[in-house]
């Protein structure tokens, strides 16, 4: 397989795996204990489950949104050069 018929570069998947890893520590940021019948847990209400969790889940959302839309420079430089 060529590498031109990749539609991704090598950064473009460093970046993806960068924004699945910041989301997947928001997920587990977001996870936590939980109240029972028997037992009511207050921790729940924690500031790190209800807004620094969605924060950082959010932030890795939009990471991996411009790890797709990211496009080198140095590709176009190069295609240019070539065509002169």
């Amino acid at each position: 397989m060529d590498k031109k018929d990749l539609a991704f570069g090598r950064m473009n998947f460093i970046l993806l795996a960068i924004g699945a890893v910041v989301v997947i520590i928001g997920l587990i940021l977001m996870s936590g204990g939980g109240s029972t019948g028997e037992a009511y847990d207050p921790s729940i209400f924690d500031a790190r489950h209800i807004k620094v969790a969605p924060v950082i889940t959010f932030i890795g959302f939009i990471s991996i949104i411009f790890a797709i839309m990211y496009k080198p420079k140095a590709k176009e430089e190069s295609t240019e050069k070539n065509a002169e």
